[in-house]
């Protein structure tokens, strides 16, 4: 990759790493203010606050990477800090994926009412055991990205603008793990996301019909709060969906073609975990609002600003059921 090209990602990927750890940040201390208030944790925050905690250190470490990478752009450095870094990088994208994938799995249990007892035992063993499913995750992650070290070797192909540390799958043993590196951290986490997507949708147009009958069309039917989490639940899934697709179109010109482009990679990891962040706070009404709020207010301190100030709606009574989020 060209250093023009280099430096203009790097400086995207800083633009996007303040706005990363700026979301999570206010994501954490909102739901330690939560825990304060409440003294427990619901299944969502734990898996919400694993998934932010997650966004923040990949944010870091890729960022820490990618500057080193500039500033020592001949590698004089030893090559092992490097691929470490790397390695704990593609171990928390794989955290992210699945806590994302966890995260629309769980809500599809909360929202989808179904005589099915299948789900209904799925529902008890994910509120019994999320704590333990969310220091599982990360372990799998590390366990699954270890095997990188044996089975990848360095780039020694480009000496003008190489990135240090990177290891290229360039051997048959390397690509098959790359295969099913990619099926475990992207492909199997993107199903089970869709496989979610569809649940909620069916759920969402059945019960609309619903409801629409039992007014006789009077007038347009309301879900109250669950509509702000299936809004949050299906963006998920779309940005997941955006994301998966480009992720696997820059691994494929990495395995195949052996373009040094692991910057890109990490660029639009950057985008994900930002976009992330961003869906999380509206789909919690509190966070949003305590957001909204604190913009405003600050907003005012600039006059010249006011126009950027956005409208605070008071939370309309509903007489649909509320899921607890």
């Amino acid at each position: 990759m060209y250093g023009g090209i280099k430096v203009a990602l790097w400086a995207l990927t800083g633009l996007l790493a303040v706005t990363t750890i700026f979301f999570n940040v206010y994501i954490l201390l909102m739901s330690l203010w939560n825990y304060k208030q409440n003294k427990k944790w619901t299944p969502s925050e734990t898996i919400i606050l694993a998934l932010s905690i997650s966004n923040m250190a990949h944010q870091l470490i890729c960022y820490f990477w990618m500057t080193m990478d500039e500033v020592d752009n001949k590698c004089h450095i030893i090559q092992m800090p490097y691929t470490i870094m790397l390695l704990l990088v593609y171990s928390l994208k794989y955290t992210i994926m699945w806590d994302s994938s966890f995260l629309t799995f769980y809500y599809s249990t909360k929202l989808v009412n179904t005589p099915n007892h299948c789900y209904t035992h799925i529902q008890a063993v994910i509120l019994k055991h999320v704590t333990l499913v969310v220091f599982l995750i990360p372990l799998s992650g590390l366990g699954t990205c270890l095997p990188m070290m044996v089975v990848f070797h360095s780039d020694n192909n480009t000496l003008v603008n190489q990135d240090c540390g990177v290891l290229m799958p360039d051997t048959l043993p390397g690509k098959v793990y790359e295969a099913l590196y990619l099926v475990i951290a992207d492909v199997l986490p993107g199903l089970l996301m869709m496989k979610c997507c569809i649940s909620i949708s069916v759920h969402l147009g059945i019960h609309l019909r619903k409801m629409k009958a039992s007014t006789n069309g009077a007038h347009a039917p309301k879900l109250g709060a669950q509509m702000r989490v299936i809004r949050m639940a299906l963006s998920l899934v779309a940005v997941f969906i955006l994301f998966l697709v480009i992720d696997l179109y820059v691994n494929y010109r990495i395995s195949v073609n052996h373009d040094n482009i692991i910057m890109l990679t990490l660029f639009f990891t950057s985008i994900y975990t930002t976009a992330t962040a961003m869906v999380l706070i509206y789909g919690k009404k509190p966070y949003w609002k305590a957001l909204i709020h604190e913009f405003n207010i600050s907003m005012d301190e600039y006059p010249c600003l006011s126009c950027l100030k956005v409208p605070e709606q008071k939370a309309k009574a509903s007489k649909t059921a509320k899921i607890k989020n």
